[in-house]
């Protein structure tokens, strides 16, 4: 019986692959017993799903506490994809603008997602457990999420994230001088003397260092410094500020209101407000309208800057009123 005749195109395959190993000094047959012996791959395995669905540990027995640590673990996965983005923006050698857009697109895509999915939060949990179980959780606070910081790094200056009242004082100072001011550091002091929360000393111990690398990696590599010395006057450049502007909305208006929104449902008690985890100033550092915070502000008007998160807090409470 004869053997069926190898296929031409497999042969043109095994030519290539010859090439490539052969130019890394590698010996091809040797790959080939590797692939012959290896057992196939399973889903289960490429995604880890075993382990994935084991890194839920909660600290009490309120079964809602489970949605409380799936949903932050969920929001972590998508500041990674955040951060994958900027990366490849930031650090290619050759950025053009359709590159540009596609990934800004990625990046509002994902932010569209979390802040549409808050209510996961908002909605998803009874209020009676979670203002036991967080008392567990002490002085741990969604504050102390890193890769948000590092998604503004990779944004815009680290002059645009000083307190605003510091920023004219600072915007010839180094990087430890603003990183000592940072807009953040005012919203974990404790409510009642001002001194630095556990949860921001926590904080600065376990991150500062990785903070001062990642700001100086971004010193002149950052989403605006890229538009500013590739784009401000390109063939694309109103869809190009749009998406910017968009960008901003989404990562300094609507996801802090999504946040100031859950904390209200959870933390609003009269005659006072509860303190969050950790004692994080939550009803000052929240609202956008405090902070002013801006990626890219030459791209808004003095009004816009003036009223900065008012119309999404007017849209906000007018969807309320009619849903």
């Amino acid at each position: 019986m004869a053997e069926n005749p190898v296929d031409d195109q497999l042969i043109e395959q095994l030519k290539k692959l010859q090439a490539k190993y052969d130019y890394m000094g590698q010996d091809l047959s040797s790959y080939l017993d590797g692939l012959l012996y290896s057992d196939y791959i399973t889903y289960w395995d490429y995604i880890h799903v075993d382990t994935l669905l084991s890194l839920q540990n909660p600290k009490t027995s309120f079964p809602d506490e489970k949605v409380f640590i799936m949903y932050h673990q969920i929001t972590e996965l998508y500041f990674k994809l955040i951060l994958l983005e900027i990366e490849q923006i930031c650090f290619r050698n050759e950025i053009d603008e359709k590159f540009f857009l596609e990934r800004l697109d990625r990046i509002i895509r994902y932010f569209k997602s979390l802040e549409g999915s808050f209510d996961v939060m908002v909605e998803g949990m009874e209020k009676e457990q979670f203002l036991k179980f967080r008392m567990a959780l002490l002085p741990a606070s969604g504050f102390q999420s890193a890769q948000y910081r590092l998604i503004e790094f990779g944004s815009t200056e680290l002059i645009n994230l000083v307190t605003e009242k510091e920023r004219d004082v600072l915007k010839n100072a180094d990087i430890p001088a603003m990183l000592e001011k940072i807009y953040w550091k005012s919203g974990a002091t404790d409510l009642a003397t001002g001194k630095k929360t556990l949860t921001l000393i926590q904080f600065e111990n376990k991150y500062m260092n990785e903070f001062h690398a990642v700001a100086n990696k971004h010193r002149e590599r950052n989403l605006h410094q890229i538009f500013l010395k590739n784009f401000a006057n390109a063939t694309q450049k109103e869809k190009i500020i749009e998406k910017l502007r968009e960008y901003d909305t989404y990562a300094n208006v609507l996801w802090p209101l999504a946040h100031l929104k859950s904390a209200g449902r959870y933390l609003k008690k009269d005659p006072e407000n509860v303190k969050a985890t950790g004692g994080t100033n939550w009803h000052k550092y929240l609202p956008p309208r405090f902070q002013r915070r801006m990626f890219f502000p030459e791209l808004w008007s003095e009004q816009e800057k003036s009223e900065w998160g008012l119309a999404a807090v007017k849209k906000n409470i007018t969807n309320e009123i009619t849903h």
